[in-house]
């Protein structure tokens, strides 16, 4: 299986939001649910260009 997640910068590590959309993906990829796992990484991706200013 391929690992889509990223190191995520020092920020966005601390950020409780991120943490829990990365939890959120990890229990998702846990139940195999790879639809879940994948609107995981695209909300964290959104709330990371929103809320700590990466680019898109």
């Amino acid at each position: 299986m391929t690992d889509h997640s990223t190191a995520p910068p020092s920020e966005a590590a601390e950020c409780r939001d991120c943490q829990e959309l990365d939890l959120a993906e990890a229990v998702a990829r846990g139940q195999r649910d790879e639809s879940r796992a994948t609107d995981c990484r695209v909300l964290r991706k959104r709330h990371r260009v929103a809320v700590h200013g990466e680019q898109p």
